[in-house]
C-alpha cells in the first residue's frame, strides 16, 4: 500500500493499493485506443472540454486545495491558489492551443510546402510533490490539446491529489483514457518508459531521476523534457527600490515554506547596502506566521516530510562550518523548519553550491557588476535569475551574458502560461508552458507537394 501521511500531525490520511502489472498494462492499452479518436477530435471540441475543466477546478478549488494541504503541508491560502492558476492555465490553452498549432508554410521550389503539428500519442509524466496540481497540469494541458493522451506517476505522498486530478479530468468530461493516474512505485516507472504504447516522457524532479529517467527514453529512442532543480539568484544592486525589492525576495523564498524549483535561494546585495537591506530583510522575515497550514493566516507550515528538513539541517550545519553564520532561524522540530536567513555565505557552502529544498535563504555580497554575474553563474543550475535595479539599460546588458532559462527584472521568478518555462545545465532541457511548451511533445511533420 502507498500511504498518504499529513506531514503537520504525523496521521496517515489514505491507503492506496499499488496497481498490478496487468493493471497498468491495461491503463496504457486504455490510453493508446483513446489517443486514436482524441487525435482526432477538432479543436472546438477540446476547448468546450478544457474550459470545463476550468469551470471544475474553480468550483471545486477549496476541497481540492485542502487535500494539497493535508498531503504535503502547503499553506491553505497558497493551496487555493495553486488551483486558481491551474484554472488560468486551462483558459490560456484553450483559447490560443489552435492557433498555436496551425501549419506554418514555408515557400520553397514546390507548389506547395509547410509544417503541420501532429500528435505524438501517449505521454508519461513523473511528477514531484511541492505542486501537487501545477506541475502536472502545464504538462497534461498543452499535451491534451493537441491531441496526445496522458499517463501520470505522482510522487507517492500526493496520491491522493493524483486521484483527484484524474477525477477532475473526468468531471469536466474528457473521455476515459485521456488521463489516468498510475498508482506505482519509482521502481516502475522503467517498464512503463519502456512500453511501445508509451511515445515519450517527462520529468519534474531531482537530478539522479531525471538523469535515470532521461537515460531510459534515450536508449528507447522516446523524447523526454526535464524540469530539474534550481539554485536561482536574487542580485540586488545599490539602486533597486528597497521596500519593493524585500518583499519580492522574501516571497521568492519563502512561498511553499521554501519548497520550490524556481525559490530565489541565493541573495547577492551590493555591498554598499548589504547591513541597511540584510536588517530590513529580517524584519519583514519574522513577521511570516507559521503553524497549521489549514489555518488562512498561516504563510509558513511545514515541510512535505521530517526526511526532507533533516537533509536542509545538514546542508546548514555544513555551511556553518565552513564559515556561514545564521542571523535569524536555524533551529527544526520534526518537520517545521524555522524560516532562516543565514550570512558569510561563501561559494564552497552546500547552501550556496547545492540546492536547498526549503525556508533557509543564503546571502551573499558583491562589489562590481562583473562579480554579480559570476556568482549568478557560477551555480551548476541555470533555472532563472531575478535582477533588482532602477537602471534598466544595466540589466538589459547583463541579461546576454546570463546562462539560465529565465532572467526576471525586478520581479521573483515565476511560471507563467503565456511565457516558455525551463532551464540549462544540470535544471534540465525543454520547455514547458506557452507555444514552446505545446510543441515539446509533437511531430513537426515536413509536406511537400509538387
Amino acid at each position: 500500500m502507498i500511504k498518504s501521511i499529513n506531514p503537520y500531525t504525523n496521521e496517515i490520511i489514505e491507503k492506496f493499493k499499488q496497481d498490478s502489472k496487468s493493471s497498468v498494462n491495461k491503463k496504457v492499452k486504455l490510453a493508446d485506443k483513446t489517443f486514436q479518436t482524441w487525435s482526432r477530435t477538432n479543436f472546438e471540441r477540446k476547448k468546450t472540454l478544457m474550459l470545463q475543466l476550468a469551470k471544475e477546478l474553480k468550483q471545486n478549488k477549496k476541497d481540492y486545495a485542502l487535500a494539497i494541504t493535508r498531503e504535503m503541508g502547503k499553506p491553505i491560502t497558497q493551496a487555493i491558489a495553486e488551483i486558481e492558476k491551474c484554472a488560468w492555465l486551462c483558459e490560456y490553452y484553450a483559447n490560443n492551443a489552435e492557433s498555436q498549432l496551425q501549419s506554418q508554410e514555408i515557400k520553397t521550389d514546390a507548389s506547395k510546402s509547410y509544417v503541420r503539428f501532429d500528435p505524438l500519442g501517449v505521454i508519461f509524466a513523473v511528477m514531484p510533490w511541492n505542486y501537487p496540481f501545477w506541475q502536472v497540469f502545464r504538462f497534461a494541458v498543452p499535451s491534451l490539446m493537441a491531441g496526445n493522451v496522458c499517463l501520470l506517476k505522482h510522487s507517492s505522498n500526493v496520491m491522493r491529489s493524483a486521484e483527484n486530478i484524474q477525477q477532475a479530468f473526468k468531471n469536466a468530461g474528457f473521455p476515459e483514457g485521456c488521463f489516468q493516474n498510475l498508482i506505482i512505485k519509482s521502481s516502475k516507472v522503467e517498464d512503463v518508459i519502456r512500453n511501445k504504447r508509451v511515445k515519450a516522457v517527462t520529468l519534474t524532479g531531482s537530478k539522479p531521476a531525471g538523469s535515470s529517467v532521461a537515460s531510459i527514453a534515450a536508449e528507447e529512442i522516446k523524447k523526454s523534457v526535464l524540469e530539474l532543480g534550481g539554485s536561482n539568484a536574487l542580485v540586488v544592486f545599490e539602486d533597486a527600490d528597497i521596500d519593493k525589492t524585500i518583499k519580492a525576495c522574501v516571497q521568492a523564498r519563502f512561498q511553499n515554506t521554501g519548497q520550490s524549483c524556481i525559490a530565489g535561494k541565493r541573495l547577492l546585495i551590493h555591498e554598499s547596502i548589504y547591513l541597511k537591506f540584510i536588517e530590513s530583510f529580517i524584519t519583514e522575515v519574522r513577521e511570516l506566521k507559521s503553524g497549521n497550514p489549514e489555518e488562512e493566516d498561516t504563510y509558513i507550515g511545514v515541510m512535505a516530510t521530517e526526511e526532507l528538513a533533516k537533509e536542509l539541517e545538514e546542508q546548514l550545519k555544513s555551511s556553518i562550518d565552513k564559515g556561514a553564520k545564521v542571523i535569524l532561524g536555524g533551529k527544526r522540530n520534526k518537520a517545521y523548519f524555522e524560516p532562516t536567513v543565514v550570512i558569510n555565505v561563501n561559494k564552497k557552502s552546500p547552501i550556496f553550491e547545492e540546492e536547498t529544498f526549503g525556508p533557509v535563504m543564503a546571502v551573499t555580497s558583491f562589489k562590481t557588476d562583473m562579480e554579480a554575474l559570476d556568482l549568478v553563474n557560477r551555480s551548476k543550475f541555470g533555472l532563472g535569475v531575478s535582477i533588482f535595479t532602477e537602471d534598466l539599460e544595466r540589466a538589459k546588458a547583463m541579461i546576454p551574458q546570463i546562462e539560465d532559462g529565465a532572467v526576471f527584472i525586478n520581479e521573483l521568478v515565476k511560471s507563467d502560461p503565456r511565457l516558455p518555462f525551463g532551464g540549462t545545465k544540470e535544471s534540465g532541457f525543454g520547455r514547458e508552458l506557452s507555444s514552446f511548451g505545446i510543441h515539446e511533445f509533437i511531430n513537426k511533420k515536413t509536406v511537400y507537394i509538387k
